[in-house]
């Protein structure tokens, strides 16, 4: 039986000859171009990456890796690959990777530092070109010694060194605005849920409650401070608690918007409105926070900017060359969830969830 041609050339045949002749540039600008590092306009960039596409051309990436020794591939080392957290992060880095023609090797670290380094020596022994770390629990000294041996890229740590590009969050300076915004709302009462004292960020966000605090006078009281875990479950675990004691607060801000979900939902439960008795502001602005009933206020850290920052910051290690990238500055997006205190009935939560 005679076989029927193909209609149109299938990736197999379409060569980089045939790309460069279709936009009419030369084979090593098309190459180039695919690779990230061509210095040309941004409409000759435009041209090739439109031939590619019509044409349906397929990078040899053995080919590529062959002749200059690259895989054309970059570890990520997460925390909790199913935190929306992360999963934001992961999009921002995914995308800009491949738009440079990079895949992207994924590992889980679960915030285990000896877990964290098997993801290491795996992504070596796939022969990655780079690394980005997030955050994570690995010594500062082991990944000062990893980038002698290829580029990394780390987020949330402030960290020098050769071949290393690290992207601190100013988790302190968005804890600050948060509790300075509820303050700045009549606030004296502000029950602080943090997050798993194991994280950097962790200390760095209570840090900025405390200085909010101090700054307006105020004295801390340590029955309003309570430990959280980043989920849920912890946010609502430490809410039920205050109210338990008997603690006398009128807002709560809560290391992160999960614990903030949880918390609201024990307010739910108990009689409690949010923001009619208790005001909340969590952190990192989850896609759910702008969903919430009510929309809830929280500080972003603009979490897949950071992931398309660290990215870029990796590619540009990879064509030695040094990242001016930083984080994102942190910023206070103000929803329906915070209001003044209401003295006339009462102005805390243990008055309100006694009198009902």
């Amino acid at each position: 039986m005679k076989r029927s041609k193909p209609l149109l050339p299938t990736s197999s045949h379409v060569t980089l000859g045939k790309v460069a002749a279709a936009c009419g540039v030369s084979p090593s600008t098309v190459s180039r171009v695919i690779n990230g590092t061509a210095i040309v306009s941004a409409e000759k960039q435009a041209r090739v990456r439109r031939a590619v596409e019509e044409l349906g051309f397929v990078p040899n990436t053995l080919a590529r890796a062959l002749a200059d020794g690259r895989t054309f591939s970059v570890g990520l080392v997460a925390q909790y690959l199913e935190s929306p957290f992360y999963a934001l992060m992961l999009r921002g880095i995914e995308e800009t990777l491949s738009a440079a023609g990079y895949g992207l090797v994924v590992a889980s670290g679960h915030w285990n530092a000896e877990e964290e380094a098997r993801c290491v020596h795996a992504m070596r022994m796939r022969r990655v070109d780079g690394i980005i770390v997030l955050t994570g629990m690995l010594e500062d000294e082991f990944l000062i010694e990893l980038a002698r041996e290829l580029p990394v890229v780390v987020t949330g740590r402030a960290l020098e060194a050769p071949g290393l590009h690290a992207l601190p969050s100013k988790d302190f300076d968005g804890a600050r605005a948060a509790t300075r915004h509820l303050l700045e709302r009549g606030h004296a009462r502000i029950a602080f849920i943090g997050g798993d004292v194991s994280h950097p960020d962790s200390h760095e966000r209570e840090r900025g409650y405390r200085a909010a605090l101090a700054e307006a006078s105020l004295g801390m009281d340590p029955a309003l401070m309570r430990a959280g875990d980043y989920l849920e479950t912890g946010g609502a675990a430490a809410t039920e608690a205050l109210l338990d004691e008997g603690v006398d607060f009128t807002a709560i801000f809560a290391a992160n918007d999960q614990m903030a979900a949880g918390a609201a939902q024990v307010l739910y439960r108990r009689g409690l409105r949010v923001p009619e008795d208790v005001s909340i502001v969590g952190f990192d602005d989850l896609l759910s926070t702008a969903h919430a009933s009510p929309p809830r206020t929280t500080v972003s850290l603009s979490v897949a900017e950071l992931g398309r920052r660290a990215a870029l910051a990796i590619l540009d290690l990879l064509q030695h060359r040094a990242p001016r990238v930083h984080a994102p500055e942190p910023e206070l997006v103000l929803r329906q969830s915070v209001r003044p205190p209401a003295p006339q009935r009462g102005g805390s939560a243990r008055s309100m969830s006694t009198s009902r």
